[in-house]
């Protein structure tokens, strides 16, 4: 194994601003003995600090941390500049012997089941005292022996306010004989008002505090099995890393003022590297294939921003600690259009395009899309959304065997979002691809239509989607396919994970260090993932940015997109569920769409489930798929519907992009794919 290196370049200024209390000085957590960072997130392991949003800072250090199988410590240390933890990770902590069903926790089957007066599992707003709508599991993929089927994982359904501070707590817990399991003996001390019992166990918790809320939330302190706190980092401490890099690119193009979508400035320079045209017999959809290079700032400290590469921060003036990355030259993005054959008589409508898990632009020239650029006069143009497409495989198995590099992942995928604002503003400005003789026909008229630009992303497009479009100057309207958010809630419940996990376990053998890896890590990955943007997606915008609108299409039993990722982001950026949401077969949940809105303008965010039926064999073919499991688990069997193409979800998705919903489905009847007939 390579010695650990740790990157961590903070300029002196920066560190002058940071105060004596905020010197490392985290332990353990005495609450739970099975790890030293259990529960988590938690307070425990901040420090106070004035210079922060929050007046919090994350506290870790490599002696916190579980070590990989080579003895380095998974501690990425830029995961201390964040003033909170992420508003959709989960909450853990390992309880030994807990039954939910015994216990009467809500579950992921009725999610409305967190209002209930007694609801055993809570998760409460320390401001409002109001309670979160949460769900409740155990880990379903227990290693037999880390005997992790303790680990209590609970949920965020919908994501946690920024800047706020949160109490969990859990009371009247049961085994599977219904005996309630007793408190651990130094939360027991605390509660019962022992030595401690009213202070603070480290870091910046007080239970003071604690209690006193839990009081006012009807909440009886002698019922309490245990009880912490967090506090969800900041708008700015999430958003300020991709918000200042955009800002500075833009800027350098002319274009400061960008929530007043005019365009303004020069376009991105770019070179045009091959063209291909196609008679009608050739390619019935498309007349022209585009391939070229944009150049872009980069913000990463290797030369053309290539894998493995980190953000080095520059100094700030002012109080508060800021993390701006400082730009290290340019790159070059490879960028892919293609032209549809309906273009070549009406400039078709400018759609940037994000790709699959690990994938490539290319995919833009896919079946499928050809087919929808022809029908709907769509210029599909795509780039790699780096930090997780192909080139970056190698890194992300080194990250796997070695955490505490993880933050190459989240810093690349901001300036991946970055190489798309960009390409997005080259087919918007009448300067850019429309004015060069690529992008127009024989009679040199432009092919691309520059009212307006659109975004359309699927499986990891549609992940990284609410998060470039909560950036996005140019685009209010974007398309999300089998979309979802919050990759600690999406990994263990992927198939794409198998394969990865193969270089993931042998580096961390115990089932339970993984999962609380990937929960730790979620405070990075937010910052590169439609996770820490959500909340700014659709009517929120952040700073000096328009508001957008989005179109969510899930499918029922998605084998790499876990469905109730899905609605956990619908929520979070307020779309309209279309309902009925699924058969009353095929779904597992008591209420459907719990949670989702049910009405809107006719121009409001939406989420549409389609499905493509259950297990069956047709001509020889098995289709369909199961509801998906109840758990953290992968769905396995069937057809995955996860890439199954339906020329009706490009007619709505047309619609969408003109700034209305159509609905394509039978009125008061689910929505099937055209697999699976009425």
């Amino acid at each position: 194994m390579k010695k650990l290196v740790v990157v961590f370049a903070i300029v002196a200024c920066s560190l002058a601003a940071l105060s004596s209390s905020a010197i490392a000085k985290s332990t353990c957590s005495s609450l739970d003995t099975r790890d030293c960072l259990l529960p988590w997130p938690n307070n425990h392991f901040t420090v106070k600090d004035p210079h922060t949003a929050t007046g919090l800072r994350v506290d870790l250090n490599a002696d916190l941390m579980p070590k990989n199988i080579g003895g380095i410590p998974a501690f990425p240390a830029d995961i201390n500049h964040s003033d909170g933890f992420g508003p959709g990770s989960g909450m853990l902590t390992y309880v030994e012997g807990l039954d939910l069903a015994k216990t009467g926790a809500v579950p992921i089957t009725n999610i409305g089941a967190y209002m209930a007066k007694n609801a055993p599992i809570v998760v409460i707003d320390a401001l409002t005292g109001k309670r979160q709508m949460i769900w409740a599991e155990t880990d379903s993929n227990p290693d037999s022996e880390a005997r992790t089927s303790g680990l209590l994982m609970i949920h965020p359904a919908v994501n946690l306010r920024e800047g706020r501070r949160y109490i969990v707590a859990l009371r009247n817990l049961k085994d599977s004989s219904g005996a309630t399991i007793p408190a651990g003996a130094a939360f027991k001390s605390l509660r019962d008002g022992g030595r401690g019992g009213s202070g603070s166990l480290g870091g910046a918790q007080d239970y003071n505090s604690i209690f006193a809320s839990l009081k006012k939330a009807g909440i009886d302190r002698r019922s309490l099995y245990l009880a912490w706190d967090f506090t969800v980092a900041s708008e700015s401490n999430l958003t300020e890393r991709a918000l200042a890099m955009r800002n500075e690119a833009f800027a350098a193009l002319g274009d400061k003022t960008m929530a007043d979508q005019k365009v303004q400035g020069s376009a991105p320079k770019f070179t045009i590297d091959a063209t291909t045209d196609y008679t009608a017999a050739e390619n019935a959809n498309t007349a022209r294939r585009v391939e070229g290079t944009l150049t872009i700032p980069c913000y990463l400290n290797t030369v053309n921003c290539t894998p493995g590469g980190t953000f080095t921060y520059r100094a700030q003036k002012g109080s508060r600690t800021a993390w701006i990355p400082k730009q290290n030259g340019t790159m070059t993005a490879k960028f892919y259009c293609s032209i549809p054959r309906a273009a070549l008589t009406n400039p078709g409508r400018p759609v940037v395009y994000g790709h699959g898990l690990l994938g490539n632009p290319r995919e833009s020239f896919g079946d499928s899309n050809q087919a929808i650029s022809q029908t709907y006069d769509i210029v599909f143009c795509a780039t790699r959304e780096i930090g997780m497409a192909d080139e970056d495989a190698l890194n992300a198995i080194t990250v796997l065997g070695d955490m505490s590099k993880f933050a190459s992942f989240p810093d690349r995928l901001q300036q991946g979002m970055l190489n798309g604002l960009m390409l997005g503003r080259a087919m918007l400005h009448k300067q850019g691809f429309a004015a060069n003789p690529a992008f127009q026909n024989g009679s040199g008229q432009s092919m691309i239509n520059t009212a307006k630009v659109f975004y359309n992303g699927n499986s990891q497009g549609g992940i990284q989607g609410p998060a470039i479009t909560a950036l996005a100057p140019d685009f209010t309207r974007s398309v999300l396919g089998v979309p979802g958010m919050n990759y600690s809630l999406l990994l263990p419940r992927s198939v794409d994970f198998d394969e990865y996990e193969a270089f993931f376990k042998p580096a961390y053998p115990s089932r339970l260090t993984r999962q609380i890896l990937l929960n730790v890590v979620q405070n990075l990955w937010d910052r590169g993932e439609g996770n820490g943007y959500a909340l700014h997606t659709t009517d929120n915008p952040l700073p000096n940015t328009p508001k957008h609108q989005v179109l969510l299409e899930a499918v029922v039993g998605d084998h790499q997109v876990a469905q109730v990722a899905a609605q956990n982001l619908a929520r979070t950026v307020g779309a309209v569920g279309r309902r009925p949401g699924a058969d009353a077969d095929r779904t597992y949940d008591k209420v459907q769409l719990y949670g989702i809105r049910t009405s809107g303008p006719a121009s409001a965010s939406r989420y549409v489930l389609f499905d493509s039926g259950p297990i069956r064999t047709v001509d020889g073919k098995v289709i369909g798929t199961n509801v998906p499991p109840i758990g953290d688990i992968a769905p396995h069997l069937g057809q995955d519907p996860h890439g199954l193409f339906d020329i009706k979800r490009g007619e709505q998705a047309s619609a969408f992009f003109d700034g209305r919903f159509l609905d394509v489905c039978p009125a008061g009847r689910p929505c099937r794919l055209s697999s699976w007939a009425y």
